[in-house]
């Protein structure tokens, strides 16, 4: 198979027939299962169309490690990882390619503590699942299956926990939801419903027919945002096909985006407590500008959400997250969630009469622009890399220096994270500053010393 196919510390994922077929899914989820302890392992799948045949597949891998199967269904990413800690099984497994057109299917682990793999976990999988190392089981060793019966009851039950129900109610608000006919629909409108919305939910059928690209970008997602304002909604949501990703838009169908999602559930967190919060290298200065005001810690980690998970719990922080929508309050759970993320704007909203849009005027105002640059064939050896970092850190000996994940450079009021994908020969170059002018500049800046060349073609 020469297809388009990812296997890396954090799972799988590729191009369905022509990089990624069953057989290849019950070796990787029996890779996994094999280097787990005793005990049952949850399994789950967002809506795609191959679903149904991937979760069989999956389903045996496991099973034939002689681990007990809780199969969830059609059930969101952060549910996963909730049934893992509640139900006390060693693992879990959800079968998705979060956010990639349907052709894509994928698969990505949890730990028994419902968070996804650490890397070192990740490489231990790969390198059985390259090695061809199971631990099959004999016939009469072999794990059952069954089914959760309401997998997203306790997911349900703890994200209205942690907001105030009755004054959302109260208010009586109409939410429009792009569920984008994934996984997240049946939790989603349910929410709404609990706390008394109106909801007018898109693509809430949980059958993978994506009406537009599945990422909630602003293009993707134009004809959503003027049915928010066409239906007098006072907030629009929009989840990715698993739902651990939310954009927002605002009553007058202005596209919010993911990377306010955080800074607006971050101003209804820290108006309820106060406490660190954790970001990663790539996230907006809103949120942690937002932290500051109010007196509290920021921690900065390498992006990946299981580098914020990990100094949530190192640090006992009030809430994580990273700038692609994914909204991290550990009274729900370990993973990025956009249950919460709608909860937390909605209480939010309900605490005074200021729309949305007012909210989100309110926020620090900051201007961030993102690019890429091919990597050439011969320039992705680690020393090739580690010296393009040190040209780029001697251009600017003013700027505070981390090289924990690829470069990043910090002054008072702007900052520029570069640094090689980890699943495709490009270099990523984020920056962001007070206007868009000063955050154009910098990104062309650090452009022209990744290639080496006086324009910088985006």
């Amino acid at each position: 198979m020469s297809g388009t196919r990812i296997a890396s510390i954090s799972g799988l994922r590729g191009v369905v027939g022509d990089g990624i077929d069953p057989v290849v899914a019950a070796e990787f989820a029996a890779a996994y299962a094999s280097g787990c302890e005793p005990g049952p392992i949850v399994v789950s799948h967002d809506a795609r169309v191959s679903a149904p045949v991937f979760t069989p597949a999956v389903i045996a891998g496991i099973a034939g490690t002689g681990h007990d199967v809780l199969v969830a269904g059609a059930t969101a990413t952060p549910t996963v990882g909730i049934l893992v800690r509640e139900l006390h099984a060693v693992g879990g497994v959800q079968i998705s390619a979060s956010h990639n057109p349907p052709q894509y299917n994928g698969i990505k682990f949890f730990q028994p503590r419902g968070m996804v793999l650490s890397p070192g976990q990740g490489r231990d999988v790969l390198d059985r699942w390259t090695r061809k190392d199971f631990a099959w089981a004999a016939w009469n060793a072999l794990g059952s299956v069954r089914t959760i019966e309401g997998p997203d009851e306790i997911h349900l039950r703890r994200v209205l926990e942690i907001v105030d129900v009755d004054a959302i109610r109260s208010r009586g608000f109409t939410v429009a939801l792009d569920a984008c006919h994934g996984a997240g629909g049946r939790l989603g409108g349910r929410l709404l419903r609990e706390l008394g919305c109106t909801s007018i939910v898109l693509g809430g059928q949980a059958d993978g027919l994506y009406e537009h690209p599945p990422e909630p970008t602003e293009a993707n997602l134009r004809t959503f945002s003027s049915v928010v304002a066409s239906v007098g909604a006072a907030v629009g949501f929009a989840q990715d096909p698993d739902a651990d990703r939310l954009a927002v838009v605002d009553e007058s169908g202005r596209y919010i985006g993911e990377e306010l999602t955080l800074a607006l559930a971050a101003v209804r967190r820290l108006r309820q407590s106060k406490g660190p919060i954790v970001l990663n290298l790539s996230t907006s200065m809103v949120t942690e500008e937002l932290a500051r005001r109010a007196g509290c810690r920021v921690i900065r980690t390498p992006v990946g959400e299981i580098n914020v998970v990990e100094a949530m719990l190192a640090e006992e922080a009030l809430l994580g997250g990273e700038g692609n929508g994914g909204v991290i309050d550990p009274r729900v759970g370990f993973v990025r969630d956009s249950m919460a993320g709608m909860a937390l704007i909605l209480d939010l909203l309900a605490t005074s009469d200021r729309p949305l849009s007012g909210w989100v005027d309110s926020l620090p105002r900051f201007a961030m622009v993102k690019d890429s640059y091919p990597l050439a064939a011969d320039a992705g050896a680690t020393g090739a890399i580690d010296a393009l970092w040190d040209r780029i850190a001697t251009r600017f000996p003013d700027a505070r220096s981390d090289r924990r994940d690829g470069l990043r450079l910090e002054w008072a009021d702007r900052w520029v994270h570069v640094r090689a994908s980890n699943t495709e020969p490009i270099v990523r170059v984020i920056a962001e500053g007070p206007d868009e002018a000063a955050s154009r500049g910098l990104a062309d800046e650090v452009g022209r010393l990744v290639t080496g060349r006086r324009d910088t073609p985006r």
